[in-house]
C-alpha cells in the first residue's frame, strides 16, 4: 500500500510539474501578440512604408520644423541637426535636453547618426534621396514634407499628426492642435477688437549680404501667410511665391508696391547681424525712408526666436508678437 500511495504522489507531482510548465506556452503567445499590437506601419511623406517595432522614443531630426514638433509632442530627440542655430531660431519651443549635434541641415553626419542608435531617424523631403537612402542604412527613417503653399497649416498640422503616430503620442498631438486653434481665434478676436479687421499686412524678412539687401516676402501661400489670413489680415503682397514654402524674392524698390496704409513685419535675430537690415543698411537708404508706411511708424519687428518654419507652438508665439505689436 505504502508503495502505492508513494508511486501515485510521483505521478501528481510530475503532472503538476507538466502542468506548470505548460502554462509559459500562453504567457509567451501573450506577449508576442502584445508586440505584434505594438508595432506601428506607417507612410511617410515620399510614399515609403515605414514600419517600427513600437513607439519611437531614441529619434534623431535632421530639420527644425520636425524637431520642434517631436518636443511639442514630448519627445526630447537624442540628435539634432545645428543644434546652436535652432537654439538661436527657434526659441519659441525649446529644446528640453541636450542632444547631439549631427551636423548641418543640408548634409548630416551619417556616422554621427549611427552612433547614436536611434529607432527612428526623421528628415525633410528637402534633404537630396541619396543622403535619406544613406539614412535608410542606420535606421528606420520617416520624411516629412515640411511645406506646402497650397495648404500650409494641413501640411503642418498633418507633419505633426504623422510624427505623433510614429512616436505614441496621438493624445498630445491633439492637445497641440486644440491649443493652437484656440490661439487663432484668441488673436483675431484681439485684432478685431482694435479694429484691425482685414489690415493690410506685408511680413518678411530680409539679409544685407556684402551690401546688397534683399527682401523675402511671405505669400498667402507660406505658413506665417496663412496664420495671418486666419487672424483675419489681407496680406498685401502681389510677389508670387514658391510652390513649396511660399516664399517670393523682392529688394526694396519692390517695396513701393505695397499699400500706404499697409502694416508691415518682419523678424531678424541679433545672433545673425545679417537678418536686421530694416535698421541697419535700410536705415538712411532714401528709398526706404520715403515709403508712406515708415514714416507713419507702421513698421513693426516682432520677437527674435520664432522660427517662421516652424510648427504650432512657433505660430502660437507669433500670434502673440503680432498682436502685441499692431494693438499697442
Amino acid at each position: 500500500m505504502r508503495r502505492l500511495l508513494l508511486t501515485a504522489a510521483a505521478a501528481t507531482a510530475a503532472a503538476l510539474t507538466l502542468t506548470a510548465c505548460g502554462t509559459t506556452e500562453p504567457a509567451a503567445d501573450s506577449a508576442e501578440a502584445t508586440k505584434t499590437a505594438e508595432r506601428i506601419t506607417l507612410t511617410d511623406a515620399s510614399g515609403t512604408k515605414v514600419e517600427l517595432d513600437g513607439p519611437a522614443t531614441k529619434v534623431v531630426g535632421t530639420e527644425w520644423h520636425e524637431v520642434e514638433l517631436l518636443i511639442s509632442l514630448g519627445v526630447d530627440p537624442v540628435g539634432v541637426a545645428d543644434v546652436k542655430g535652432y537654439q538661436t531660431w527657434d526659441q519659441a519651443v525649446p529644446l528640453k535636453n541636450e542632444p547631439k549635434d549631427i551636423g548641418t541641415r543640408g548634409e548630416p553626419s551619417m556616422d554621427t547618426i549611427a552612433a547614436l542608435k536611434p529607432d527612428l531617424i526623421v528628415a525633410s523631403t528637402d534633404l537630396p534621396p541619396a543622403a535619406v537612402k544613406q539614412l535608410r542604412e542606420v535606421a528606420p527613417v520617416v520624411e516629412v514634407k515640411s511645406a506646402d503653399a497650397a495648404d500650409p497649416i494641413g501640411q503642418m498640422t498633418e507633419n505633426l499628426d504623422l510624427l505623433a503616430k510614429a512616436t505614441g503620442t496621438t493624445e498630445q498631438a491633439a492637445k497641440v492642435k486644440e491649443a493652437f486653434d484656440a490661439k487663432l481665434a484668441e488673436g483675431k478676436k484681439a485684432l478685431a477688437d482694435a479694429g484691425l479687421a482685414g489690415a493690410a499686412y506685408a511680413f518678411a524678412d530680409g539679409y544685407d549680404i556684402s551690401n546688397q539687401v534683399s527682401v523675402r516676402p511671405f505669400t498667402s501661400g507660406s505658413l506665417i501667410g496663412a496664420v495671418n489670413e486666419r487672424l483675419g489680415l489681407k496680406n498685401d503682397w502681389t510677389v508670387k511665391g514658391d510652390e513649396s514654402y511660399g516664399l517670393g524674392s523682392t529688394d526694396v524698390e519692390g517695396l513701393t508696391k505695397l499699400s500706404d496704409d499697409v502694416h508691415f513685419a518682419y523678424i531678424g535675430n541679433d545672433g545673425d547681424k545679417n537678418s536686421t537690415p530694416f535698421t541697419g543698411a535700410l536705415a538712411k537708404d532714401k528709398v526706404w525712408t520715403s515709403l508712406p508706411f515708415v514714416k507713419k511708424g507702421n513698421v513693426h519687428r516682432l520677437d527674435d526666436g520664432i522660427w517662421m518654419f516652424g510648427g504650432p507652438g512657433s505660430m502660437n508665439q507669433y500670434v502673440d508678437s503680432v498682436v502685441a505689436a499692431l494693438t499697442k
